[in-house]
Parts: structure tokens; C-alpha cells; sequence
């Protein structure tokens, strides 16, 4: 399989491994952006990236929750999470 810088090409790899390697990177997330270099921070939002539109162009359909929409969160009412 061939690999690049930031792992796997993510359109190489299988469903569960994408969504595996999406958790991890969403969980390093806060981190990078805190205390990651300029570089750091530039790869993770690639690979980041890179992730969240594979799993986009395989799942177009997927679930949406209508509060997490942009109509649904200005219906919610001040301190609804």
C-alpha cells in the first residue's frame, strides 16, 4: 500500500480502518493545534482533511441530525447544547 507523509492514501484504505484512523485524528486534534509546530499543525490539517472527504465521497448519503445543520442550531433556544 503506498504511504505518504501522513500515513495511507486514504482512499486506499478499508472502511474500518478509515473510520479508526478519523477518531484518532479528530482526538489529536486539540492538541496539535495547542502545542504542534507551524508543520505539525499543517500536516494534521491535511491528513484531516484528506480523511473527512474520503469518508464523505463514500458515505454521501449518510445520517444527518438536524441540530447539527445550520437552520437547526439557530432553532435551538439560548443554553440547548
Amino acid at each position: 500500500m503506498a504511504e505518504h507523509a501522513a500515513g495511507a492514501e486514504a482512499r486506499k484504505l478499508e472502511d474500518g480502518r478509515l473510520l479508526r484512523e478519523l477518531e484518532t485524528i479528530h482526538r489529536t486534534r486539540h492538541e496539535t493545534l495547542l502545542h504542534g509546530s507551524d508543520d505539525a499543525l499543517a500536516t494534521h490539517t491535511q491528513r484531516l482533511k484528506e480523511l473527512e472527504d474520503e469518508y464523505v465521497r463514500r458515505h454521501p448519503d449518510r445520517a444527518r441530525t438536524a441540530a447539527r445543520t445550520r437552520s437547526g442550531a439557530r432553532a435551538r433556544t439560548p443554553g440547548e447544547g
